[in-house]
């Protein structure tokens, strides 16, 4: 299933806020913290201000195997909500050795925020960010949370692989509850996919959904 094919955004929930359909985003030479973009299409870019509300999918996941293209400008970032709950992280990260805590990478399953701290986020086993401006992957298989009968959760949600540009940065990772500035608190069988689009400018394209037999 092709949630965003670059012709329209039919695939996801109204409002869309600033999102547009563009042919190409390249960076701003006087500002690489912006983007410079034409018309046509090809991707979706978060307006011209890279702050706007997010997108979210119109069809609900459970298991599935996701492959996402993404271009970030300089020092922005924004997020891949799986189940609109879980978060993978996409980050200005080129180069950077050590960022300021566990799963703020570009690649990273951002943390839960609990007691007023993060906890339990993910790094990366390694940076395999490109420069801002160039268009990078992620290519992610998640399995969803396991409930019984009476609706307990028996299982959590886990990460069983993510690779980022073709690398592999996690494998069986998993989820304890939903992380930081998901759409729910709860947690379900199935859920929406969340574009995060109010951290700054990014742009999107080629995100293909396969839903996997439990």
């Amino acid at each position: 299933m092709q949630l965003l094919n670059g012709n329209d955004l039919a695939a996801w929930q109204k409002p869309t806020g600033d999102w547009a359909v563009v042919k190409k985003v390249t960076l701003d030479a006087a500002d690489p913290g912006r983007f410079r973009t034409s018309e046509g299409e090809g991707a979706a870019v978060n307006g011209d201000k890279g702050k706007t509300t997010h997108l979210i999918s119109k069809d609900e996941f459970g298991d599935v195997e996701l492959h996402i293209e993404f271009c970030v400008a300089k020092k922005s970032n924004s997020g891949v909500y799986l189940m609109g709950r879980y978060e993978v992280q996409i980050y200005d990260s080129y180069g950077i050795v050590k960022d300021q805590y566990a799963g703020i990478e570009c690649g990273g399953i951002y943390p839960r925020w609990i007691a007023n701290q993060n906890v339990d986020g993910n790094s990366p086993r390694l940076n395999a960010s490109k420069p801002a401006g160039e268009w990078q992957t992620f290519d992610i298989v998640f399995r969803a949370p396991r409930f019984d009968a009476n609706g307990n959760k028996i299982a959590n949600a886990k990460f069983v692989r993510v690779l980022h540009n073709g690398k592999t940065i996690h494998e069986n990772v998993e989820l304890k509850g939903p992380t930081r500035a998901g759409l729910f608190e709860d947690e379900k069988a199935v859920g929406p996919l969340m574009l995060q689009g109010d951290h700054g400018p990014i742009a999107y394209r080629n995100i293909i959904v396969r839903k996997l037999a439990p």
